[in-house]
């Protein structure tokens, strides 16, 4: 089972349940004698338990290297964008909420060349954005138009 892994928690980059959300599309680096056969009936066991966005059902992407690692027979990169990150990206906003209410910390970025108060708000801005986005992600729903006849 190489790619059987992929969505375990302990090697994760950042802590996310990807179980709470749903994946927008995700990509898998295959390296090493791996079949691509072996690599698609593993994407199709994990497809079983994975929920994609309507729009994109069969949004894995896979890329294969006959290299393997050194010292390895073959390793599995997962790259995945999964609206479950708003979560994290909410408590990164909120403790940032609760420090720049305060001005705790600001002085070090603002003592930066060419770095002021604007933009501070600007990547906040940026990061409400990024939540609401993944917030319209999470509840969006195919749209329900008929479709043309052929006759």
């Amino acid at each position: 089972a190489v790619v059987s892994t992929q969505s375990t928690g302990g090697h994760q980059l950042c802590r996310v349940d990807l179980r709470k959300g749903i994946f927008l599309s995700s990509a898998l680096l295959v390296r090493g004698d791996v079949q691509v056969s072996d690599v698609r009936r593993n994407i199709d066991k994990l497809s079983e338990n994975t929920r994609f966005i309507y729009w994109n059902r069969d949004g894995w992407k896979t890329g294969l290297c006959g290299v393997a690692p050194i010292k390895q027979q073959y390793s599995v990169l997962s790259l995945s964008n999964n609206t479950a990150i708003r979560y994290t990206f909410e408590g990164l906003r909120e403790r940032f909420r609760k420090l720049y209410t305060r001005r705790a910390h600001l002085h070090h970025y603002l003592n930066v060349d060419g770095m002021d108060g604007e933009q501070v708000e600007a990547a906040y801005e940026s990061l409400n954005n990024q939540i609401a986005f993944y917030d319209q992600m999470e509840s969006a729903q195919p749209l329900d138009v008929a479709r043309p006849r052929v006759m």
